[in-house]
């Protein structure tokens, strides 16, 4: 964890992302949009164009992997490039040091991420987190709030040779946000509640969240393939990338053991059925994962070991899940 300070980048001590014994977010200040046409739709307007854009991403980190899902889904490879970052997060924070997996930045040459919110604000002060939408053009970071990236992603490019495929339809916005809302609160962020207090009361009200949302979600699964309607939409993409990595690092790192998603058999074939997804599969990297958790957390596993297991049978094709992301 870090931020910009005064310019500078300096590494955040847990204690500052602590409140009353549970993790505190910072919001994004990255807030603009991608429109077709440009419309007013936030702070600033951005135009949808080919190679317009550049996203700036980390495999590990479920936030970033909620978007390269959406930019797989909707065929947008040609249309807006990528770097990923490193899995392990140092003194420098997230870097593009050389490593499997790892693809360089081609676009600002930089060696840091920090450098990025550099150069879009050379006075800003701002945890510098992934993912980071880069406007090539304008030279600055359009988005660092990935649940807004994600519906630019949906629709923006639709006319530049997109995929077709409305992830987040209006006739089902309501019950998306309203699943979005509390999954957000007790599941994708429970686990980093649990994980990051530094109070026994708070991570017994964090994992309790967790595991009655888990609970919640195995019987609200009887007879459905997806959580709303008969499609997959942004709602089910956003509850993946915490699935994904529970048994892997949120089980044991975390300390959300009371029980292992394997253990839930609705749950478990929904992330298997969605981990198969031709779309979905190639975004999914173990090796990030478990090295970024496990190496990136010293004060949870000071000797930075990375347990081998646990081995979970998600029906990939072999190596399927380790398969690298390339610059466009």
């Amino acid at each position: 964890m870090g931020e910009l300070i005064d310019g500078q980048w300096r590494r955040t001590d847990l204690e500052t992302v602590i409140s009353n014994g549970t993790v505190r977010r910072q919001p994004s200040i990255f807030r603009h949009w991608i429109t077709p046409k440009g419309a007013a739709a936030g702070t600033h307007d951005f135009v949808a164009e080919p190679g317009r854009y550049h996203l700036y991403i980390s495999l590990a980190c479920p936030w970033a992997h909620r978007v390269l899902i959406m930019r797989s889904l909707k065929g947008l490879e040609r249309l807006v490039g990528v770097s990923v970052v490193h899995w392990l997060m140092g003194e420098d924070g997230w870097t593009f040091d050389d490593g499997p997996g790892v693809v360089p930045d081609i676009v600002n040459g930089a060696r840091r991420l920090y450098e990025i919110y550099q150069q879009a604000d050379p006075h800003c002060t701002s945890r510098v987190t992934v993912p980071v939408l880069w406007d090539k053009l304008e030279r600055t970071i359009v988005s660092n709030e990935s649940s807004e990236i994600i519906r630019m992603f949906n629709s923006a490019f639709d006319d530049l040779g997109a995929l077709p495929g409305d992830y987040y339809p209006v006739e089902f916005r309501e019950p998306i946000d309203a699943l979005n809302e509390r999954i957000y609160a007790n599941l994708n962020n429970g686990v980093y509640r649990a994980g990051f207090a530094v109070r026994q009361d708070v991570y017994d009200s964090a994992v309790q969240s967790v595991f009655d949302t888990l609970d919640w979600l195995e019987a609200y699964l009887d007879g459905r393939k997806y959580l709303v309607g008969e499609k997959l939409t942004e709602a089910d993409i956003r509850l993946f990338v915490t699935l994904i990595r529970f048994d892997a690092v949120y089980y044991g790192h975390f300390k959300c053991s009371r029980r292992a998603l394997r253990e839930y058999p609705r749950l478990w074939r929904y992330t298997r059925r969605l981990a198969r997804h031709s779309k979905i599969r190639g975004t999914i990297n173990f090796t990030h994962i478990k090295g970024h958790y496990y190496g990136s957390h010293p004060w949870l596993n000071p000797n930075g070991i990375i347990p081998t297991g646990p081995e979970l049978d998600l029906g990939l094709p072999d190596r399927a899940h380790r398969k690298d992301i390339r610059c466009t």
